[in-house]
């Protein structure tokens, strides 16, 4: 239920819809999907590699070199026209592109030499090889897809003549009927309900977002904070956190959720928030969080920036004071909440919904099979 993981599968859904055949490799874990022209391939699997998480670790690296010994099984017993590589796989594409001569695109979801850096400071040095690295992969690919503007900027810069597109990600919310949880009844809150929804990683800036949450209610005492998302071991550190600030009651914890319930949750809540303090792709559930209706709360960064503005969310400086802040004036403030969310949710409709996106993914292939 992570932001990349369901990027792909919608990328890949609609690669099949639109009549090519798509054999999808990936790790080990995970659930079981059936997709329209889709096989889906899986790494061999490896006692106690499990539950791995976002960003660059061991496990994952473990993972990604059996991924690429499964990705060269199949391009020995299968014709393929093309290699569509997600983040770190650009670099086995690239190898695999001198080895069989298949050309591969490089769909770029975040700048991992930055991501790198912000997650390990002690590994800077290494950031202007990992740099290197990924210019080599936007040149030699046949095609770039950026996830948001910062990116594709990048790419641009690394290969001023390739073809490189846009392609963000879209809303998950859907007019289908979903199973309904009640929160307010279920954990008794009578008053705004603020609402967070993702992991719980060190770059989504739940520090910042509880440390202000604390500041706010000194002032507003009508607030409630729901965090769904975040493993286990991430759920009981910030629970500690709240039980320091003395916040129990007043912040919930909810756990990982299915993401086909997200449209129930977000239509519950007031204010949504999104405090990332890292990175330069736009989070996915921004899509979602506008196409809610509901008033946003976000970290003026270009993490965000780079889709919001303040005509469809309250955007503040990523610091303690702004945040609580811009917690006061939404909770005081039922019009602003009214007014945000529906600019918010026409800036959906025309520019980040599924048709958009699969107007977008047709013609990017159209062009690169022109070339």
């Amino acid at each position: 239920n992570r932001g990349t993981p369901i990027a792909v599968k919608l990328l890949a859904q609609t690669l099949g819809e639109q009549g090519h055949s798509v054999h999808l490799l990936v790790f080990h874990e995970g659930e079981e999907i059936s997709l329209p022209n889709v096989t889906i391939h899986r790494s061999a699997s490896l006692p106690g590699i499990r539950d791995i998480k976002p960003g660059l670790s061991l496990k994952k690296l473990i993972c990604d070199f059996f991924v690429f010994l499964k990705a060269i099984r199949l391009l020995r017993s299968g014709s393929f026209d093309l290699v569509h590589a997600v983040e770190e796989a650009v670099f086995m594409a690239l190898a695999l592109k001198f080895l069989f001569r298949i050309p591969y695109v490089y769909d770029m979801d975040s700048l991992m030499s930055l991501q790198l850096v912000e997650k390990y400071p002690s590994l800077h040095l290494l950031r202007r090889g990992m740099e290197w690295l990924e210019k080599k992969a936007v040149q030699n690919s046949s095609g770039t897809i950026a996830v948001c503007r910062a990116l594709e900027d990048t790419a641009r810069k690394f290969a001023p003549s390739n073809l490189i597109v846009r392609l963000e990600d879209i809303t998950l919310l859907t007019d289908a009927a979903e199973e309904q949880d009640s929160l307010r009844q279920r954990l008794g809150i009578p008053g705004t309900m603020l609402m967070y929804v993702g992991n719980l990683e060190k770059y989504q800036g739940i520090d910042l977002l509880i440390e202000s949450f604390r500041e706010a209610l000194d002032t507003t005492a009508a607030a409630y904070l729901v965090i769904i998302g975040g493993s286990q071991d991430d759920i009981l550190f910030y629970k500690q956190r709240v039980e320091q600030l003395s916040m129990e009651g007043r912040v919930f914890f909810c756990g990982q959720r299915p993401v086909d319930m997200l449209g129930s949750y977000l239509s519950q809540a007031d204010i949504l928030v999104s405090p990332r303090i890292q990175g330069n792709n736009t989070p996915m559930k921004i899509y979602s969080y506008l196409d809610s209706g509901k008033a946003v709360l976000a970290t003026k960064l270009p993490t965000h920036t780079q889709v919001l503005d303040d005509s469809i969310a309250c955007l503040v400086a990523p610091e303690k004071t702004s945040m609580a802040a811009g917690i006061i004036t939404l909770v005081n403030n039922a019009e602003l909440r009214k007014n945000l969310g529906a600019r918010a949710r026409e800036r959906v409709k025309s520019e980040y919904s599924l048709p958009v996106f699969k107007k977008k993914v047709a013609a990017f292939y159209q062009a690169l099979f022109l070339r």
